[in-house]
């Protein structure tokens, strides 16, 4: 019976003594691995699933080994009650086994976690090496590009040619532009933040609560019509639009947008001025040819009255005053009629500088103004001009007679000639120091009838008929004058062929 289960027992044997040889050169051969690579979670496991099947291996190799030798040795019986210690022996090693894989596989989800994380820190610290790296770039690229919205608003601020000023809402001027700066007539800006306010500049000052408040209420302001009141005291129409300046960490202030419209009133009362002439003109037209027709007949019958009568006699005087009368009255009409004329004038070569000269002549010679200094000084460039001559002698010469009345016995008259190349124009001015036109006349000194002398002194046709003439000669007359300093009168002529 033993020779024939010898072959088996051999077996057994050899098998148990390899199963412990293997094990333990796993075990040795995972140990390497592991010693090379402490960190890597997989070596790790599989060095305790070798170690637990190493202690399997002898726990069951040394059960069987056992067995055999018990078995030759005839005790069959010991091995009876070896026999289940063995066996739990066994158990409690597969149950290692189970425990530490069980164990590797929670720690290995929990492992993945922490290369994911580790990953994940990795990643984020080669991008915050990249952004140290380029940070400095970024700021600088960053501030050049902050440099150049600077630069380009400020020049927006500084190029305008109208009027911007940032105020707080108390009024405190905060930032004035160059424009702003010559509009108000201030010499430097730097003063306007130190010490001025907007209400200063306003010639009414309530209205900057008006502008306040429909700001507060609205958020802005467009189109606000108000006078400002420069730095010399002179005032101007002005258009003022506006709105809430937001600044961080700082009060809000408002900013202004203003716009110089002084020349647009003055070109609106212009046309105003043109509209109203224009219509007197049709009126007066009517008028003098309605008049013009009795006084011819009037004078006609008082001449024919003076030729029967004796030039001795009373009613010969008497006829002479109605004709004096009647005369100066068609004068007066045929004025209006020259008034009203819209036929074109008679055009024709003219040396401006040749009528002028007669005019002043004929002023020296027959108004007795000895004691008046005639200034001229003409523009050697001027070359002759198409004009109608003798209209233009008869503007030249009202003006030159209404210098010498404003000066009365003693002064100064001034007429020159200056020429305007763009656009061409030729300008005559008429100056005196005699004592000017008060403003309130302004609007009303090319009116007909209208006029400042004495009663018997003047009819008021003269710078109607004047500005009639003008007008139809394609050119305009302005007037520049201050109470006791003087009045200036400018005829601008186009050059045309």
């Amino acid at each position: 019976m033993i020779t024939s289960s010898a072959p088996i027992f051999l077996v057994d044997l050899i098998g148990s003594i390899l199963m412990i040889v293997l094990s333990f050169l796993c075990l040795r051969i995972v140990y390497k691995l592991r010693e090379r690579d402490v960190n890597n979670l997989i070596w790790t496991y599989l060095l305790w699933i070798c170690i637990g099947l190493a202690c399997f291996a002898v726990s069951r190799s040394a059960g069987h080994i056992l067995k055999n030798v018990l078995f030759l040795a005839g005790n069959k019986a010991l091995w009876k009650t070896i026999r289940p210690f063995s066996g739990a022996i066994n158990t409690v090693m597969f149950i290692v086994v189970a425990a530490i894989t069980l164990f590797f596989e929670r720690i290995w989800k929990i492992y993945q976690l922490i290369l994911k994380d580790r990953q994940a820190i990795k990643e984020a610290h080669q991008e915050l090496l990249f952004l140290n790296q380029n940070l400095e770039e970024r700021v600088e690229r960053r501030t050049i590009e902050l440099k150049a919205s600077e630069y380009k608003y400020r020049q927006i601020f500084e190029v305008s040619k109208d009027m911007i000023v940032v105020v707080k809402k108390g009024g405190l001027i905060l930032n004035l532009n160059p424009a702003g700066s010559r509009l108000l007539g201030l010499k430097h800006r730097n003063e306007t933040v130190a010490s001025h306010s907007i209400q200063e500049f306003m010639a009414n000052p309530v209205e900057w609560s008006s502008i306040k408040n429909v700001i507060a209420d609205e958020g802005s302001i467009s189109s606000y019509e108000l006078d400002l009141r420069m730095a010399g005291g002179l005032t101007k129409r002005a258009l003022v639009s506006g709105s809430i300046a937001k600044s961080s960490g700082e009060e809000d202030a408002i900013l202004l947008l203003v716009k110089d419209i002084e020349q647009r009133r003055i070109m609106e009362n212009h046309l105003a001025q043109a509209d109203k002439l224009a219509s007197i003109g049709e009126l007066s037209s009517g008028v003098a040819h309605e008049i013009n027709n009795p006084l011819g007949i009037i004078l006609g019958y008082t001449q024919l009255l003076l030729r029967e009568e004796n030039t001795t006699s009373e009613r010969y005087s008497d006829f002479k005053t109605i004709e004096k009368h009647v005369r100066g009255c068609k004068t007066i009409v045929e004025n209006l009629l020259s008034f009203a004329r819209t036929s074109p004038p008679k055009r024709e070569t003219a040396d401006i500088h040749m009528i002028i000269e007669d005019v002043l002549e004929f002023v020296l010679h027959h108004s007795g103004i000895e004691k008046i200094n005639v200034q001229k000084r003409f523009d050697p460039n001027l070359k002759p001009i198409v004009v109608d001559e003798k209209k233009i002698k008869q503007v030249i010469m009202n003006l030159v007679m209404n210098s010498r009345h404003a000066i009365g016995k003693a002064g100064t008259i001034r007429v020159s000639t200056w020429l305007n190349a763009n656009p061409k124009e030729v300008h005559i001015h008429v100056s005196d120091t005699g004592h000017g036109i008060e403003k309130k006349y302004f609007s009303r000194i090319f009116d007909p009838f209208f006029t400042t002398k004495p009663t018997g002194e003047g009819t008021g046709l003269g710078l109607s008929v004047s500005y009639g003439i003008i007008k139809s000669h394609g050119g305009h007359i302005t007037v520049k004058s201050e109470p006791g300093k003087g009045s200036e009168f400018i005829v601008s002529l186009p050059i045309t062929s």
